[in-house]
């Protein structure tokens, strides 16, 4: 590793350090709003609108922690962040929580001195070429010239992957999505690596997506979650049953439609436990007990949020896969709310 990356670390995991509280949540409540990292925009995940509108899969779940504390989904500041600020934007406190498609690693999780509240997509890298370029698989990708965000997984994974495979690459290197959109379209590079839905979302953006093939290799496993500092457990509680809640209500048909006649009336006592007719869990966390009601009515549930964000009936046109819950065959599993 590098000197510089080493020391960049180490002053990362130093602000941690000094900015861990456990008072996250009565700042937040002090200012008002929540302060939530997104990245610099990529479509269906996090990107202001044409009035400057935050919107985005990852945007809907800073709203959902602010209706969780606020009852308000819009107090929320969003700060946009690259993939070299991101780390140190949370340590040093700039921003309450990270929400900025990010994988949960070893390194990060202690290293960092990050908490990763759950994963909210799992994804995994791909590659992404022009039609001409003539390649069926990435294997076949000797010598090719790639455009990688520099400080993320992806740049591990890349040489790993070209290093087994025992064939060269000339690396591209670029800090935001925009910026290696705009090199590998205007020819900096044979091919674009990143997270599969990333590649769907930018891809989604071209003039002519069908110039462009996403290559059949997935070369990595990609958890992306929420994160917090570390240091302050009970704010890291609220992040993460915030998103317990939204895929325990797709999970338990809670939606943003039927949340109001269902916290009235359900003979189903895990929704009542959930929607705070029953038992005190919002009290156990410092909100109030219809905490999660306000976040299905605001942002609605797990699916509804993918659906309206990122799902097959939009540009972006992701299946769920993974992304489904555990009895259709994915990965998406909330612990009880008991």
């Amino acid at each position: 590793m590098k000197k510089s990356l080493v020391l960049g670390a180490l002053t990362v995991a130093g602000l941690a350090a000094g900015a861990a509280s456990a008072a996250t949540l009565d700042d937040v409540k002090a200012r008002g709003k929540l302060n939530c990292g997104v990245s610099t925009g990529l479509a269906g995940f996090s990107s202001p609108d044409a009035n400057g509108e935050w919107e985005g899969f990852d945007v809907d779940y800073c709203r959902a922690v602010a209706a969780a504390i606020f009852g308000d989904p819009k107090a929320v500041d969003f700060t946009p962040l690259t993939t070299q600020t991101r780390f140190t934007a949370l340590s040093s406190g700039e921003i309450d929580l990270l929400a900025r498609n990010t994988t949960w690693t070893f390194s990060r999780d202690n290293d960092l001195k990050l908490e990763f509240v759950g994963v909210n997509y799992y994804d995994g890298q791909g590659f992404m070429i022009p039609k001409g370029l003539g390649v069926s698989s990435a294997k076949e990708l000797d010598g090719a010239t790639v455009c990688i965000q520099t400080g993320t997984t992806t740049e591990l994974n890349l040489a790993d992957f070209f290093r087994i495979n025992n064939i060269s690459y000339e690396p591209v290197p670029v800090e935001t999505n925009s910026e290696a959109q705009q090199q590998f379209l205007a020819g900096a590079c044979d091919v674009f690596t990143t997270d599969a839905s990333g590649l769907a979302a930018t891809r989604a953006t071209f003039e002519n997506p069908g110039d462009y093939v996403v290559l059949p290799e997935i070369i990595s496993k990609e958890p992306l979650g929420p994160a917090v500092r570390h240091g302050d457990s009970e704010w890291g509680d609220i992040a993460r049953w915030t998103l317990n809640a939204l895929v325990t209500a797709e999970e338990l048909g809670v939606t943003s439609a039927n949340v109001g006649e269902l916290a009235e009336n359900t003979n189903n006592p895990e929704i009542a436990r959930l929607l705070g007719g029953e038992g005190n869990l919002g009290e156990m966390i410092g909100l109030e007990a219809d905490w999660a009601k306000n976040v299905i009515s605001f942002v609605g549930n797990y699916g509804e949020m993918f659906e309206r964000n990122i799902g097959e009936s939009t540009p972006i046109g992701i299946a769920r896969g993974l992304n489904a819950q555990w009895k259709d065959g994915g990965l998406l599993y909330s612990p009880p709310f008991r």
